[in-house]
């Protein structure tokens, strides 16, 4: 019995070791798709984290939109206009286009 509960073990190891990343790629090393990119949000992906009143002293070339948790927004889709999304906490959670 001993026997088997070690290679019962291993095997277990083994395959928890399948399931352990190399590397972490972020949101800033990802290749970013141009078409999806129109807006540019790709460079304001650091405020990921930040609260949302952080973007009020920013300039922006473009429509943009911060939308705290649970509001009401259009649903109208822009590729040119920034999106910053808020979390409960009002931090900014996701920064995209749309």
């Amino acid at each position: 019995m001993k026997h088997y509960g070690k290679i019962a073990v291993f095997a277990a190891l083994i395959a928890l070791s399948g399931c352990q990343s190399g590397s972490e790629k972020s949101a800033a090393t990802a290749p970013v798709d141009p078409e999806m990119d129109m807006c540019g949000a790709s460079q304001y992906q650091q405020y990921v984290g930040k609260p949302l009143s952080a973007i009020e002293s920013l300039r922006f070339d473009r429509t943009v939109r911060a939308i705290p948790y649970n509001s009401a927004v259009t649903m109208d889709f822009n590729l040119n206009r920034i999106n910053f999304m808020g979390d409960k906490q009002n931090v900014i959670s996701r920064v995209y286009c749309g």
